[in-house]
């Protein structure tokens, strides 16, 4: 985690803690219109750690994302909240519809149909976010840095 982080995990962590409960992957996915001043419409890059590769997730207005990792390339449909939780956090629900069938930067080749359940967390400078298991810093993967202002 950068020092650009403290606030996050302090705001992460004030909330009271929720129950663990097991929930089950929805099967479909409703996308998600989102406005386009949207802290997170735009493209984004992630640097894969231990690896020389990197993920750009284009996020767009529509409900719908574009990812290159490796030499994947690859489509989805999400929907997500369109305000944080009072955690700070936005559940996203990303489902592949269409894939090139090629690895990622770890090596792996995501089946078109596969559901993921993740919650977002942006920093407060809007040019950062991190993507979690659940509501808390404990499992996450990031930063996702902004690509452009111009998004």
């Amino acid at each position: 985690m950068t020092k650009t982080w403290p606030l996050l995990l302090a705001l992460a962590t004030a909330a009271p803690t929720l129950p663990a409960v097991a929930q089950e992957l929805p099967t479909q996915v409703r996308r998600t219109p989102l406005p386009s001043k949207h802290p997170l419409v735009g493209a984004w890059r992630i640097d894969v750690p231990g690896t020389a590769c990197h993920e750009v997730y284009d996020i767009h207005a529509d409900g719908s994302m574009s990812v290159t990792s490796g030499e994947q390339s690859a489509e989805s449909e999400f929907e997500i909240d369109l305000e944080p939780s009072p955690r700070g956090f936005y559940r996203w629900v990303d489902k592949l519809v269409k894939d090139n069938g090629r690895p990622d930067c770890t090596g792996q080749v995501t089946e078109v149909g596969h559901i993921a359940v993740n919650f977002i967390i942006i920093h407060r400078s809007g040019r950062e976010f991190l993507m979690c298991e659940d509501e808390s810093l404990n499992s996450c993967i990031g930063p996702f840095k902004r690509l452009s202002e111009d998004t």
